[in-house]
């Protein structure tokens, strides 16, 4: 049975040489190998063909067939790693909250323990008319959030 073990020491120094992270790594029951990718420089799809090559050619289909799978992280799927996190302060984010409430604001900072939105909204301040935008900054742990997306925007 091939492990995620075996495909890690195949991948691991030429991923670190190039300053690139796993986000994902899985096999199933059937050898199925899926390999999310990301880095701070984002992540040219030649580069995913040379870690697929990398690991097919160190693994024997004769002794164990498997189908193989090596992509980055898309923008729709969820953040999963502090380092996806730092990486994308400065974009806008959806959160979802453990109690499912949706707030969307800027990122602004992160670290490896959580991370902190800038929030824009129009409040009605008492004794005037008309609303008032109040921007607050609002920190979460990575625990206290069911999903974080980046906003695609087309600005």
């Amino acid at each position: 049975m091939i492990t995620i073990q075996q495909i890690e020491s195949l991948i691991l120094d030429k991923l670190e040489a190039d300053d690139v992270f796993v986000v994902n790594l899985s096999i199933s029951r059937s050898n199925a190998i899926s390999v999310v990718l990301d880095s701070e420089k984002g992540i040219p799809i030649s580069y995913c063909i040379d870690i697929s090559r990398l690991i097919e050619h160190n693994l024997d289909r004769e002794a164990e067939d498997f189908s193989l799978e090596v992509s980055t992280a898309g923008l729709s799927e969820p953040l999963k790693l502090p380092l996806q996190y730092k990486k994308n302060i400065g974009h806008e984010v959806d959160v979802i909250t453990n109690e499912d409430k949706k707030l969307t604001g800027k990122l602004i900072d992160a670290d490896d323990a959580g991370f902190t939105v800038e929030i824009e909204e129009k409040v009605k301040i008492e004794g005037k008319k008309k609303k008032e935008l109040r921007i607050t900054s609002q920190m979460f742990k990575f625990e206290d959030v069911k999903s974080v997306k980046i906003v695609v925007s087309f600005k």
